[in-house]
């Protein structure tokens, strides 16, 4: 296998390509610090209660210097609140990491923020990462304090989409993947049931507290008075109730045993080994100068691959054949992986030869990568004529059947039919990740533009009537900016229509973590029962 030879660095656009990346990078880091900033100003009021920052909480549970993936940091933004006072993230972190040498999938409760409540995309993030969770195979370890729902922006589907919350809890238990839960706070109503449905739980003395109906709700419904610690306080759940298995003294302790608590769980962690390999010929600092502003221009996608993959190392599949379409074989960290991504619109001979090899990285049992940068199916009478719909069907009969791990990364455009064949969101990938250059939609905005225009003056002609160029103009205008803002990466992974917008120098990286978690899942023995463990 020859190493591919990058050529990005000496190009004339690289300048232009690097300073656009930087922005569209800095605009997303500019984001997730509102959060941080945000969290930073609760420190005092979590000191007074001898509290840790869930973040701080964190930090402890993982292991030093291990990989941390962090997962939707951007989830609700702009849907909370305006735009200009939103915080990424809807409340919680969620992410993949390593705790004793276990790899997790570990969400954590943003108190910090709001007392935790649970903000428009809250649930779907969590049951993100839950499904997770069931599919990859990953323990589940929850970092428990929320004030739960805002009742005063109380929205009933949040009540009945919210019980799927615990139900994939209990499926998580009975599928034989543990479940830990360490209350750090609040754990009410329907909120109690996650400490509840835990395999393990860890309360923190004086602070935590789980109870089906706190002091004032039972006032109400009851007229019942009780004091919170008597209702339902960590030590009476340690020593009355059952519910706890472990007491702590304060959030380190906590942490400390939800470290004891995974080291002790007879789980194969040579599985969970990140693999290594050679590191890439070219430095990746070059991926920020990939990408151009505009989405029209072509890309010659081998600059990616050569600064993502062992070695720079390519085996390119049919190269003298349908060239916008480019694929091959390459490892990540050691792990072999076919790459399937777009050199231009994909045509009839790209659609072939993508299904072909789909169908053979899914015989040899090889997991795809799929790195978008496609305006769509390429459109027009010679490729009507040559079958363009039947094809390109192919192609998405492959991509939806493939029984391989499928991993996407959005690089630059994803418009059209090109979303689907390319395995987008509704192609369901184990995991899909945005770069803060990618562009997502039906098609791009000018073209969208220019579309109504065409329909609009077509409806002109037929009436009999002239074009109102003024209006004509306002109206391309707005489809412009409608399709500016809701194409870009901020807004859909603000509506987890993706796994996170990630560092372009980070793909390596996350594409390594995330393909040992889904060849870890195909390996990994479980023992499953016919039910969830029933707390004594």
């Amino acid at each position: 296998m020859e190493p591919l030879v990058s050529k990005i660095a000496s190009s004339p656009e690289f300048g232009d390509n690097f300073a656009f990346g930087k922005r569209a990078l800095e605009a997303l880091r500019q984001l997730e610090a509102r959060r941080v900033q945000a969290a930073h100003k609760a420190a005092p009021r979590f000191a007074k209660r001898g509290q840790l920052l869930p973040r701080a909480r964190l930090a402890l549970l993982v292991d030093s210097g291990a990989p941390l993936l962090e997962l939707s940091s951007l989830a609700g933004f702009g849907l909370d609140k305006p735009e200009p006072h939103s915080l990424p993230g809807a409340g919680m972190f969620c992410g993949i990491g390593y705790v004793s040498g276990l790899r997790a999938m570990i969400v954590v409760d943003d108190a910090a923020i709001d007392a935790g409540a649970i903000q428009p995309m809250t649930i779907q993030k969590f049951q993100r990462a839950q499904d997770i969770a069931l599919r990859e195979r990953l323990p589940f370890i929850h970092l428990i304090e929320s004030a739960g729902a805002n009742l005063a922006n109380y929205h009933v589907e949040s009540f009945i989409t919210g019980g799927r919350n615990f139900f994939n809890l209990a499926r998580l238990s009975a599928a034989g993947i543990p479940v830990l839960g360490v209350v750090h706070g609040s754990s009410t109503a329907g909120g109690a049931y996650m400490t509840g449905l835990s395999d393990y739980v860890i309360m923190v003395r004086d602070n935590a507290r789980a109870f089906l109906a706190g002091p004032p709700l039972l006032k109400a419904a009851t007229g019942e008075i009780a004091d919170a610690d008597e209702l339902g306080g960590a030590e009476m759940h340690a020593e009355v109730s059952g519910l706890a298995e472990y007491l702590a003294a304060d959030d380190a302790e906590a942490m400390a045993i939800a470290r004891d608590v995974c080291a002790a769980l007879s789980w194969d962690r040579t599985l969970d080994t990140l693999p290594t390999g050679r590191e890439p010929l070219y430095p990746v600092e070059n991926l920020l100068g990939v990408m151009p502003e505009d989405a029209r221009k072509p890309v010659d996608m081998r600059e990616v691959i050569a600064h993502i993959v062992d070695g720079s190392e390519f085996l390119e599949f049919k190269a003298l054949h349908g060239s916008a379409t480019l694929c091959g074989n390459a490892a990540v960290h050691g792990q072999p992986i076919g790459i399937v991504t777009n050199n231009g619109p994909i045509d009839v001979q790209g659609a072939n030869k993508a299904t072909h090899f789909i169908q053979a990285c899914s015989q040899s049992g090889t997991p795809l990568l799929y790195l978008q940068n496609t305006t769509g199916f390429l459109v027009g009478i010679d490729s009507e004529r040559s079958g363009i719909i039947k094809h390109g069907s192919k192609m998405v009969q492959a991509v939806a059947n493939a029984g391989v791990p499928q991993i996407t990364v959005q690089c630059g455009a994803s418009f059209g039919a090109g979303n689907y064949g390319m395995c987008g969101r509704g192609f369901d990938p184990n995991f899909l990740f945005l770069w803060p250059t990618a562009r997502t939609g039906v098609m791009g905005a000018a073209q969208a533009a220019g579309t109504m225009r065409v329909v609009a003056e077509q409806k002109a002609e037929q009436a009999g009537g002239r074009v109102d160029a003024e209006a004509l103009a306002r109206m391309e205008g707005q489809i412009i900016d409608t399709f500016e803002r809701q194409t870009s990466a901020a807004y859909t992974s603000a509506r987890l229509l993706d796994d996170g917008v990630i560092d372009p120098r980070d793909t390596r990286r996350a594409v390594a973590l995330a393909l040992s978690v889904c060849n870890a899942a195909r390996r990994r023995v479980l023992r499953p029962l016919s039910f969830g463990v029933g707390r004594a």
